[in-house]
């Protein structure tokens, strides 16, 4: 009986340490969807014309990453919080091949889409973003990362057919802010598929930190340029503005603890728990943009996008197929490994009896 009892309690305790993994998980999923629904919120409310109408993308998106930057190189190199990649090294040359073109596609990619803020509603442009995986998808096929297959690729055209849908029942449809929202997607999509191919592909592995110790900077400096063309002269000619240091400070606070759930998120669930939960935060961030801030939602702009979300679902559940796919070979190619040792081992100690007995 007290055997028995024990095992119960081992049973109970099994439970409850599942239970606390669970309610970890769905913490640092609650962290970051709170984040990424406050960056999304606050860059509107700066750079809506109705709202803190500060007009500027490339400065407020420049701020972010010198904020982002300063406190990664303290984080690196002061507390040494986090230990930089050293097999293999990032030496010059590697920092220009691989990190470069991932900076200027990240700046690229922040510049447009927070350009598209100040043109369309939240809720419109989440609907939008419905197209990374068919952006991701296409990029992959053409660099060679993905497989083509007639079955994804009626996916995708069912999600692109949602979000076109959902485009045509915009009520405040605007052709600069769609342009520039395609073209965000598209970077972005481009930087995630050179991620793999320049960096995951020459086994350097980077986390939150160490990847805007090493990318924010560069970000930082391909936003200069286009920054001295386009919105400098037209700082010179407000004059007299003083930027909100609260609005701008908590702004970029915000923005750096977003990279730091980011890698909580993913290091202790996965990317896919990433991608889901990025699909519950469009809905709440829908209906906080039709509720809150009184942006129009129209019945054709939610059955578009009904569509579309049903594609993306089925996206995510091909990729949870495919890596418990890859996770059984994995484990089977193990227990092949094992049980070919163990063999290994048996035979050899039968070498060793019969030249005993002999």
């Amino acid at each position: 009986m007290a055997k028995e009892g024990a095992a119960g309690g081992g049973d109970g305790g099994m439970s409850e340490s599942v239970i606390r993994k669970v309610l970890v998980s769905y913490m640092y999923v609650a962290v970051w969807i709170f984040l990424s629904f406050s960056v999304i919120v606050y860059n509107k409310y700066i750079l809506d014309p109705k709202m803190y109408n500060w007009p500027f993308p490339i400065s407020l998106t420049m701020v972010h990453m010198a904020f982002c930057s300063s406190l990664a190189v303290a984080l690196v190199r002061v507390f040494r919080v986090v230990d930089l990649p050293s097999s293999p090294a990032m030496t010059p040359q590697l920092y220009v091949a691989s990190v470069l073109p991932i900076g200027a596609l990240y700046s690229l990619s922040l510049w447009f889409s927070n350009s598209a803020y100040i043109y369309l509603s939240v809720s419109f442009i989440q609907m939008l973003k419905a197209l990374m995986p068919v952006a991701v998808y296409s990029i992959g096929v053409l660099f060679k990362k993905e497989t083509f297959k007639s079955s994804a690729m009626l996916n995708m055209l069912s999600i692109s057919f949602g979000v076109a849908i959902a485009a045509y029942g915009e009520a405040r449809f605007d052709l600069r802010g769609v342009a520039l929202q395609l073209a965000a997607v598209a970077f972005e999509a481009t930087r995630l598929v050179l991620i793999q191919i320049l960096l995951t592909s020459k086994g350097i592995s980077l986390n939150p930190i160490t990847s805007l110790y090493y990318v924010a900077p560069c970000c930082l400096a391909f936003l200069v340029v286009p920054w001295v063309f386009v919105e400098l002269p037209r700082l010179r000619a407000v004059g007299t503005f003083q930027p909100d240091l609260f609005v701008f400070g908590t702004n970029s606070l915000c923005a750096f603890a977003l990279n730091l759930a980011v890698f909580l998120l993913v290091g202790k669930t996965s990317a896919l728990t990433m991608n889901v939960a990025g699909v519950v935060k469009d809905w709440l961030l829908i209906a906080f943009s039709w509720s809150v801030i009184r942006d129009t939602v129209t019945p054709i702009n939610l059955f578009g996008y009904g569509i579309a979300f049903l594609g993306v679902g089925y996206y995510n559940h091909v990729k949870l197929q495919a890596l418990k796919a890859k996770e059984a070979q994995k484990k089977a190619a193990q227990a092949d490994e094992e049980a070919g040792s163990l063999l290994q081992e048996r035979d050899s100690h039968a070498d060793r009896k019969t030249d005993n007995q002999a």
